[in-house]
């Protein structure tokens, strides 16, 4: 791990303009669901007349309803159309006006989210370098409360939103413009992200630097690393 993670930093120094900024995509990188989607879906489901509905086959119906979907915006009526369609492959009918108010709602709380226990460390002794820290994301206008309830926010001199920008990665608009805020040429900003097409190719299309968040290790390559520890 260490020398692979001494590679990268070799590699990337010897090949690309000196890094003076790390941005961050949010969820599957710094913080995920907990316990899962599929166990909150569950909790809410509960409330609102359907009880016995499984985390695990929530969860599974969720993955089904994400793969599926291409050039999702974030906003609150393609959420609506998730939670639906998730429910529908579970109980054979869509959540609901009212559970999927509760839901959408749930899921601004900080409780509703983990942050990885590599994240805060990471954090901490990239700013003591010096380095201008931001976050790349695509989200709704839910990210910056929650980033404050998660005591994230104070970490980044810059968070650039999907929602508030008007496009999502890996469209090359959404790095620039947070290269606009940062007030630095993307060559000499680093991004990671856990998607190898809206983070990584899509930060290196936009003429930035990238490591790709492989968490599981799996297919992993010099372009990737498996804890922001590597860091």
């Amino acid at each position: 791990m260490e020398r692979k993670a001494l590679f990268i930093l070799l590699t990337l120094s010897k090949t690309s303009p000196e890094i003076k900024a790390v941005t961050f995509d949010i969820g599957g990188t710094l913080i995920e669901p907990w316990p899962s989607v599929g166990h909150i879906y569950a909790e809410v489901a509960a409330r609102h007349s359907q009880p016995g509905v499984t985390p695990e086959a929530l969860n599974r119906s969720f993955a089904d309803a994400w793969s599926g979907r291409q050039n999702f915006n974030h906003a609150r009526p393609e959420w609506a159309a998730l939670v639906d369609d998730t429910f529908l492959g579970v109980t054979g009918a869509p959540a609901g006006p009212a559970c999927f108010d509760e839901l959408f709602e749930r899921f601004a709380q900080p409780d509703a989210w983990r942050i990885f226990p590599d994240v805060i460390p990471a954090l901490e002794v990239l700013a003591s370098r010096d380095l201008k820290l931001g976050v790349i994301s695509n989200w709704d206008e839910r990210l910056r409360p929650l980033l404050g309830g998660l005591k994230l926010r104070d970490y980044f001199q810059v968070i650039v939103i999907s929602c508030e920008v008007g496009f999502s990665k890996p469209s090359p608009v959404i790095f620039e413009h947070a290269a606009r805020q940062l007030g630095l040429p993307l060559q000499s900003i680093l991004h990671i992200g856990d998607s190898p097409g809206h983070d990584f190719a899509g930060a290196c299309a936009a003429g930035g630097q990238a490591l790709l968040l492989n968490r599981s290790g799996e297919n992993s390559d010099a372009n990737q690393i498996r804890s922001l520890a590597e860091l």
